[in-house]
């Protein structure tokens, strides 16, 4: 009723219970709403008062807060917003924050991140070690209402630094698999890959009954399924390889493995720099080709 004396439609008004914890609730419940408000169209209140002002347009001077400042970051950002880089989209809701893995850390949260990019606020974001605490699972853009892709804002933040100054532990286990056709980060060679699988392989037929007949095949040309494995089974935990085996051994799956491009892992990626990215998925893709297999099976 005081909706409407006010001349307010009702349905630009709702009401809904949302826990704290319901983030995909909310996101939901706020994307169903802005359809809404979009399908009813702007709202007539402001062209009814500049109708009754005589027809004059009411314009309210904006607010400046100091010299405007060029941002070379804010030009990505919006980018990579919705509605033609709207950098209003956010609402500011906190849904990304809330199930972020890590939101407090180094005082950053994926809403603080995402709002100190839109105002320009360049040098904090470009040195803020979080961006380096940020995993790339992608719930905040899961739950976002607006789908705003705040991993792809931290993926920028990344490729800004200098090389050197990336996190040791990255760069190093990128600049190894970048030494291998193997493409592993702990710099594990063809022929170590190959006889560790070989020798796990015989010890399990040897002392686990009913799996005399195992496989783990390498280099098997035209098979359906080429698997990748993560570096550090092969290297520090080679029995973690089995239950996988056996898996696909019990299934049926015609698979296997190759010599080259076997390590699944991509730290070049989690580094931010393209080039080298690209160089490993490209090395792993051609193994795949070579072997003519026709599904590649990356396990991470």
């Amino acid at each position: 009723m005081v909706l409407e004396v006010q001349g307010i439609d009702p349905d630009r008004f709702g009401i809904e219970w949302v826990s704290s914890a319901e983030a995909p609730r909310f996101a939901e419940v706020v994307t169903k709403f802005t359809e809404r408000i979009r399908r009813i169209g702007p709202n007539p209140i402001p062209r009814r008062r500049r109708a009754e002002a005589g027809g004059e347009p009411m314009t309210i001077e904006p607010i400046k807060l100091g010299k405007e400042k060029k941002s070379l970051f804010k030009d990505k950002v919006m980018q990579l917003l919705p509605d033609g880089g709207n950098l209003n989209a956010c609402l500011t809701c906190g849904a990304c924050s809330s199930g972020c893995p890590a939101t407090g850390l180094d005082g950053m949260d994926p809403r603080k991140f995402l709002r100190m990019a839109a105002m320009g606020l360049d040098e904090p974001i470009l040195k803020s070690d979080w961006v380096w605490m940020c995993t790339l699972c992608w719930r905040c853009l899961y739950v976002c209402p607006m789908k705003i892709d705040i991993p792809q804002l931290v993926y920028h933040a990344r490729k800004s630094w200098p090389r050197e100054d990336r996190p040791k532990g990255i760069r190093g286990s990128c600049d190894m698999a970048l030494k291998h056709d193997t493409c592993s980060a702990m710099g594990a060679s063809e022929e170590d890959f190959r006889f560790v699988v070989e020798d796990v392989l015989e010890e399990v037929r040897a002392s686990q009954p009913g799996w005399e007949n195992l496989g783990a095949p390498i280099n098997q040309i035209g098979a359906e399924l080429f698997l990748n494995q993560n570096s550090r089974e092969p290297v520090t935990e080679p029995d973690e390889m089995v239950p996988l085996w056996k898996i696909l051994h019990t299934v049926g799956a015609d698979w296997t493995y190759g010599t080259k491009g076997w390590a699944a892992e991509n730290y070049c990626m989690f580094m931010a720099d393209d080039e080298s990215w690209e160089r490993i998925v490209r090395t792993k893709a051609k193994a795949v080709d070579d072997l003519h297999c026709r599904v590649w099976l990356n396990t991470e």
